[in-house]
């Protein structure tokens, strides 16, 4: 079957995104997901495939908005996250668009009950409130395994004006962290269903640079602190023995889980001025006691055609601990296919 050609006689960037996706799907072993999100694809990426226009956005800002992750928790599913429609579109449609997706996916894959609980929790942002302050509006993230669909999530942002309409328990812990970390702000909340249940996630951001170590009365508090020296140990090894983030680089994520508090440490690697030349060798060192993971991270990598040697393809590094659960993580890339940095270069030459 050709593939669609765009106005200006070139290939839209849904092209090389589907392409990326059912390559990768046949690496991992999962299912195809464009079945499931074809339409929504074309949808977001039918600009041709070397407009800049697609640099403009919050979710990887110079390069496109699509952004496929690993995960030691799922480490045989394939995962993405868009920032929907293309950058033209208003923060509200992106809202719109990606609550859509999840409610069109949501009730046939994982049930009716699944759909009443997401409609529950996600009133608040999927409503007429606040519509002139949002940024980007949302972003809509999915999961596949060899079964099918297997998780889907949506991003709203989120205002701390917000925090009374998340469910009791999570705005009480919440609460509880900003209390106990002025330095934490609230920017957005995660929805997601899969399968088994749904969870939400407020995600914070640390203003101000984060000596690792300083969240240890935070993660005292919250019922994880014996797990601190397991995520300094993570990060210790993968960052070349730093353990200090700079400001704007760290991300805190919080969700109550059957379990306990599960708190996520997002660092954005592009923020660190000295990310070792050996990087992905220093994290899969911190995962060598963990045979099983450091194969899956492995195969993750060839699926998406990611070089050993290559830096500015990671583009975060996630670290979660539990009360159960010592530190894990995920990886988020930006494959080279999807940088834009000659096609800036030329953009400002011609300036």
């Amino acid at each position: 079957m050709n593939k669609p050609i765009s106005h200006t006689g070139k290939r839209p960037m849904a092209a090389h995104v589907k392409r990326s996706l059912s390559s990768a799907a046949r690496a991992l072993g999962t299912r195809d997901p464009l079945p499931y999100l074809d339409s929504l694809i074309d949808r977001t990426f039918s600009l041709p495939e070397d407009d800049i226009a697609y640099t403009r956005n919050a979710l990887t800002p110079g390069a496109v908005p699509y952004e496929p992750s690993f995960s030691e928790a799922e480490p045989g599913t394939l995962r993405f996250t868009i920032e929907p429609l293309g950058p033209e579109a208003s923060p509200v449609a992106r809202r719109d668009e990606a609550t859509r997706e999840m409610r069109r996916l949501v009730c046939p894959v994982f049930g009716r009950d699944a759909l009443r609980w997401f409609d529950s929790r996600s009133e608040e942002w999927r409503g007429f409130g606040g519509l002139g302050w949002m940024s980007y509006g949302a972003w809509f993230g999915s999961a596949f395994d060899e079964d099918g669909l297997y998780a889907t999530k949506i991003y709203y942002e989120l205002l701390p004006s917000q925090i009374d309409a998340l469910a009791a328990p999570l705005a009480r812990l919440t609460r509880q962290a900003m209390n106990e970390m002025p330095s934490l702000m609230p920017i957005f909340t995660s929805i997601g269903c899969n399968r088994e249940a749904g969870s939400q996630r407020v995600t914070f951001l640390h203003r101000g640079p984060l000596m690792v170590s300083a969240l240890g009365p935070l993660m005292n508090r919250l019922g994880i602190g014996h797990q601190l020296p397991s995520l300094m140990r993570i990060v210790g090894v993968a960052l070349g023995g730093r353990f200090e983030l700079p400001s704007g680089g760290v991300l805190i994520g919080m969700r109550n889980t059957p379990g306990g508090v599960e708190m996520k440490l997002e660092i954005l690697l592009a923020s660190l001025p000295d990310l070792p030349a050996r990087f992905l060798d220093l994290l899969k060192l911190g995962l060598a006691e963990r045979p099983r993971q450091l194969a899956a991270l492995s195969r993750w990598l060839e699926a998406f055609g990611m070089e050993a040697g290559e830096q500015g393809h990671f583009s975060v590094l996630s670290i979660r601990v539990t009360p159960n659960s010592p530190a894990r993580i995920s990886l988020y890339v930006r494959p080279i296919e999807f940088e834009m940095r000659e096609q800036l270069e030329e953009a400002r030459a011609l300036q």
